[in-house]
């Protein structure tokens, strides 16, 4: 059941032309079962294709135009499931209007509502589902018309060897006996088991909302503990592993985030569908790792799918089972990651058209969030934008570190650290990179409205002031200065950015000045551990002297980072002194509040060493053109065009 009418059905089918019937069900003889598994993941909330940050239509985007998607690889199958695999709550201004403003209540999340219209078969938990705690997280999930499961996250502060089910805080597993239609129109009956997996970093990253209530296990030692279960407790022909986490390379160890190609050598685990690193699989993204087959879609030689995020993609795995004793088992397999829309000529062109039912089910909501993003908070006298945030001090970064530095002083004022130097660290969210060439923050100079915070500071992260030593600042810096490729002297147009270091962990460090010098090696990897002995960092100066390794300082950051986000070396949950009641969304809007008319210019604390007769390049959005001239301690000129509808600059140094 999919609660669709044929009417809307076959609406949405002519928007998205025709596709050809998969061979698996053509070739389908007597005896063979060609079963089709949908994938959604990392839909953050994006059920209409609209851009609430940038308050406007955007064809990259939207749980409505992927349900379309969803209706024709439907029809072109007999048998399908259709899976989620996480991150379904949180991530722009509507799941913040749901959760802070609206609530659940007795109203269906207009997520489950969309997903239960679709009818979904089942779905995990991701690591942004605990992001407004474990109540919202249950409410929300309590109206949805199918089963959501997680074999690794357990209720309690203590992790016994193998929970038992009562003991996961959702269900480990959920197992169904389908009737699948074979070539000659025969039923059969079919045992799948779906099982699900999330980062076990959520209680570093979700440390408020879970310290004391949850426990998280590893991965890997999960599936090697419940997958048996499945095949010889359950008897399951088919198992399908739900794993939100993503794809890495380089061997398997304890705790790790993205374990994905692990999961997939687990033995009795037949499908791995994955998510969590916002790429797609087929695809180039994950050439070159050993184990990966990024044409064919395979982890561990076994089928695998990713299908991007915000339903950019539809995830499309389709299998030919053929009995072998008792059992069915998986005889060929295809993957495809088949995407809403493409570039052409440097912008969005749709392929799919939206399904009037789901925008029809969320209308209320949508409308309600717009007049939410609209409300004015103040004023801005000069513009906020990021095109230029990796690469020199920026107003977007400042005025976050401005409204941090003045909560933590107002914070600590009557405490033990009220006489330790504030300093703030922050990192720019949107630059570009896989959220394509529009997405950077643009306000204009003038009013600044709710939808322009959330704008600047995307996730509902909460506040955390850490006391660290002057040396610890140090290496703050040199992890944030992995972002930069190193530069050899004299090199014409070489790259600048590290293609494999987001933008997130770019800190930036506001109280003290310090330059980048792009000769010498990073001393992190894009994982945070130690290759070199560093030295990136240059004139590190507080107060206009050189640091003292050894001085004392408070900074201002955010539970991401200080509970171990991004791998920062001495960055961890014992130096935390004050844990923040508010989200450091909250404090930039009650900064701007307080202020009424906000001053975001930057102080230029930061900037590159010279190098004689040397230029770099990097790609940013064509609209930072027009503020290249403002941009203040660095040389930035056009450098023409880059791929996927980028713009080239160029920095001489």
């Amino acid at each position: 059941m999919t609660g669709i009418s044929r009417r809307y059905f076959l609406a949405a089918s002519a928007a998205t032309g025709a596709y050809l019937v998969h061979p698996f069900k053509a070739e389908a003889a007597a005896g063979q079962i060609h079963l089709r598994l949908i994938e959604t993941t990392d839909i953050h909330v994006a059920i209409d294709p609209y851009d609430y940050y940038g308050d406007k239509p955007d064809d990259t985007q939207g749980l409505a135009r992927t349900a379309t998607l969803i209706e024709s690889l439907r029809d072109e199958a007999e048998n399908t499931l259709l899976l989620d695999n996480g991150d379904l709550l949180q991530g722009n201004p509507l799941g913040d209007y749901i959760a802070h403003r609206k609530g659940v209540g007795d109203d269906v999340h207009p997520m489950i509502k969309a997903m239960n219209i679709l009818g979904y078969d089942c779905a995990t938990l991701g690591n942004h589902e605990f992001n407004y705690g474990l109540e919202f997280l249950q409410a929300s999930l309590a109206d949805a018309a199918f089963p959501f499961v997680c074999a690794n996250v357990v209720v309690g502060p203590e992790l016994g060897q193998i929970p038992t089910q009562d003991e996961t805080l959702f269900p480990p597993y959920y197992v169904m006996d389908r009737g699948l239609v074979d070539g000659a129109g025969e039923v059969h009956e079919v045992k799948i088991g779906v099982i699900g997996f999330v980062p076990p970093q959520i209680l570093q990253w979700d440390e408020a909302n879970l310290k004391g209530r949850v426990s998280v296990r590893d991965i890997v030692a999960a599936a090697r503990a419940w997958v048996p279960k499945l095949r010889q407790d359950e008897g399951c022909d088919l198992v399908i592993a739900l794993a939100h986490t993503g794809i890495e390379g380089g061997g398997y160890t304890a705790g790790m985030e993205n374990a994905a190609l692990y999961v997939a050598e687990i033995e009795g685990i037949d499908v791995v569908l994955t998510g969590h690193q916002h790429r797609v699989l087929p695809g180039p993204d994950y050439e070159g790792i050993e184990g990966v087959d990024a044409q064919k879609g395979t982890l561990a030689g076994k089928p695998a799918v990713m299908a991007g995020f915000w339903g950019s993609h539809m995830g499309l795995i389709d299998l030919m089972l053929e009995k072998q004793g008792d059992k069915w088992q998986i005889v060929s397999h295809t993957s495809e990651a088949r995407p809403i829309y493409k570039r052409e000529d440097r912008k969005a062109v749709a392929l799919v058209g939206s399904l009037p039912i789901i925008l029809d089910a969320v209308e209320a909501d949508h409308e309600a969030t717009l007049a939410y993003i609209r409300a004015p908070v103040g004023k801005t006298s000069a513009p906020l934008y990021s095109y230029f945030a990796q690469v020199a001090d920026d107003p977007s970064v400042q005025i976050v570190s401005q409204a941090q530095s003045w909560y933590a002083a107002d914070m600590l004022k009557e405490t033990a650290y009220k006489d330790l130097p504030i300093l703030s660290a922050a990192a720019p969210f949107k630059c570009g990179g896989r959220g394509g060439p529009d997405y950077y923050t643009n306000v204009p100079e003038g009013p600044v409205a709710i939808k322009n915070v959330a704008d600047l500071y995307l996730y509902p992260n909460t506040f955390r002031a850490l006391k660290v030593t002057g040396a610890t600042v140090a290496d703050w810096l040199e992890r944030s200065a992995g972002a930069f490729n190193q530069i050899t002297a004299g090199a014409q147009d070489a790259a600048l950015l590290n293609p494999d270091f987001p933008s997130y962990n770019f800190d930036v460090m506001d109280g003290v000045t310090y330059r980048v010098d792009l000769s010498k090696p990073s001393k992190f990897d894009s994982d945070g551990k130690q290759i070199s002995e560093g030295g990136r960092i240059i004139d590190l100066m507080f107060n206009g002297k050189p640091i003292d390794p050894e001085q004392e300082f408070i900074v201002a950051s955010n539970n991401y980072r200080a509970g171990g986000g991004g791998n920062f070396p001495g960055i961890e949950p014992s130096k935390i002194i004050f844990e923040g009641p508010d989200t450091n969304r909250d404090i930039l809007l009650r900064f701007i509040q307080k202020e009424g008319t906000i001053n975001p210019s930057a102080d230029r604390n930061w900037g590159f060493a010279p190098m004689a007769d040397t230029t770099v390049t990097f790609a940013s959005g064509p609209a930072g053109r027009a503020f290249m001239e403002a941009v203040k301690g660095v040389q930035i000129a056009d450098a023409g065009e880059a791929e996927g509808g980028f713009a080239l600059y160029r920095i001489t140094l």
